[in-house]
């Protein structure tokens, strides 16, 4: 994917619609400095603003991809070369989505991840101070248990996010 090639024929599709870059981002909701760096090539746009574009130019996304009107013989060659090229320089690895929804979790649980360590100290501390090996045993055996909860809970909640699809319709509302 040639990023020049696209913003060269979005402009190219602006200007046969007779529209500025300010009108056009006006219809897109984005600014004309936005347009300007797509008509550039410094960025490549959204997948929402690709298929709003789309729409307005009666185009294929395959096409604004490819940056020029493909012949009915081009389309299935340029899509598989769309798409090889998206797969290879996706945004985030599998391992960097991960991380990411990992630390948004902790970030999101701060005080269910607090609570879930206070509670077995607090037990631990106590059957220790009243001399109680049953509460510091239950103590012992809720530490792990906690832990094990807690590493559950998150690792749903990354996977629902990093496979299934959910995170970037989610980070958008």
């Amino acid at each position: 994917m040639d990023l020049t090639a696209i913003g060269t024929f979005i402009a190219t599709l602006r200007k046969e619609h007779h529209l500025t870059q300010e009108q056009f981002g006006e219809q897109l909701g984005v600014t004309s400095k936005t347009v300007s760096r797509w008509e550039t090539g410094k960025y490549l746009p959204p997948a929402e603003a690709l298929q709003e574009m789309s729409t307005l130019f009666d185009v294929s996304i395959n096409e604004i991809l490819h940056g020029q009107r493909l012949a009915e013989a081009d389309y299935k060659t340029a899509a598989e070369e769309n798409l090889r090229t998206i797969i290879q320089t996706g945004a985030f690895s599998y391992k960097e989505k991960i991380e990411y929804y990992k630390a948004k979790w902790k970030k999101e649980h701060r005080a269910v991840i607090s609570l879930t360590i206070i509670l077995p100290l607090a037990l631990l501390f106590a059957g220790i101070l009243i001399k109680q090996t049953a509460l510091i045993a239950g103590a012992v055996i809720l530490f792990p248990l906690a832990y094990a909860w807690l590493y559950n809970a998150m690792m749903i909640y990354v996977e629902q996010r990093a496979f299934d699809g959910l995170g970037s319709a989610e980070e958008n509302t």
